[in-house]
């Protein structure tokens, strides 16, 4: 099926990374002159992308300053019947070893999207093998801009999601007293609540700035898209601060139980260190070589020192005990 959608299909468009035709129901297909609308992206970091964007006639200045901006600046705006804007996306994971943020960037009108990334991402791929499949349909760009918008959505949702699993078995750990190595994971855990966070605020960020810079003349369309995202963005990022605030508290917990164990293993060397001393100063004193020593000359003298010092460690022992005992738990 994906050979139908080769980009070997437009010689003409260097740099081109994919393009889609769309029919009326949204089905897509080869981009040709025939298409409702076309779906085309280029890599950015290609020259010969970067010039045929700057060569395309139908883009106002804002726009094509956007896409061809070597800055990533996350923002929506509406120009001249242009939605366009930097999106924060997942890195594909084939192409990144680690959870690291791309950016997607587009323009759309509506006859045309035009979008450009660096890297691939998990989201447009995603997008792209529904349509690919036929298991998706898009009847505008700007319908197609929502789903690859919703499902950046999807993907953090599910980052939450396992997020938050990875809490509950950390957390059922620490309430069943096994909390022992367990530090390790809950830092990973409060390390991607983080990101996700910043990410998930950026996003909904971008939507209240779409909305109040354009409160009088961004299309209904639009206007709707943006608050159904919007609406999705804010209880994600709800989300995401609970998840922050359980990682806390279990972060807080751990700690309590961390400094507990030290209160514990200090106290147990400080009664050690008491019983032993009185010890220390009996042998120190009668291990000292000169004259007059006590029970120096007797047979029974090395028992009588040690049973003197026994009776010392007890004494301190029997009086450690007794002030725990009496200070209470």
């Amino acid at each position: 099926m994906e050979a139908d959608f080769a980009v070997a299909q437009h010689p003409d468009e260097q740099g081109l990374v994919f393009a889609y035709g769309f029919d009326a129901d949204g089905s897509a297909r080869i981009a040709t002159e025939g298409s409702a609308w076309i779906w085309k992206s280029y890599s950015l970091t290609d020259g010969r992308a970067r010039r045929r964007i700057e060569q395309h006639p139908a883009l106002p200045e804002p726009v094509r300053q956007m896409l061809l901006s070597g800055a990533d600046a996350c923002h929506l705006d509406y120009d001249d019947g242009w939605l366009h804007g930097d999106l924060p996306d997942i890195a594909h994971e084939h192409y990144s070893d680690i959870r690291q943020i791309g950016h997607f960037r587009f323009a759309a009108n509506d006859a045309i999207l035009l979008s450009g990334r660096r890297q691939p991402l998990k989201s447009i791929e995603a997008i792209r093998q529904g349509l690919e499949r036929g298991m998706r349909k898009a009847k505008s760009p700007l319908a197609l801009v929502e789903q690859i918008m919703g499902q950046s959505l999807d993907q953090l949702r599910a980052d939450i999601g396992k997020a938050a699993e990875m809490l509950d078995r950390i957390e059922d750990q620490v309430v069943g007293d096994r909390w022992h190595g367990e530090r390790e994971a809950l830092t990973a855990v409060r390390r991607d609540a983080v990101a996700l966070t910043r990410q998930v605020a950026t996003v909904t960020q971008i939507f209240r700035h779409l909305d109040q810079a354009h409160d009088d003349d961004l299309p209904q369309t639009v206007s709707d898209m943006a608050s159904r995202l919007s609406a999705r963005a804010l209880a994600l990022h709800h989300d995401c601060e609970q998840l922050q605030s359980r990682a806390r508290l279990l972060q807080d917990e751990l700690l309590a139980k961390l400094t507990a164990q030290s209160n514990r293993l200090l106290y147990f060397l400080s009664v050690l260190t008491a019983v032993l001393l009185p010890m220390t100063i009996v042998s120190g004193l009668f291990g000292m070589n000169v004259g007059g020593i006590p029970f120096a000359e007797g047979p029974a003298g090395f028992w009588i020192v040690s049973a003197l010092a026994i009776a010392a460690a007890l004494s301190v022992l029997y009086l450690v005990t007794r002030a725990g005992r009496s200070r209470g738990p």
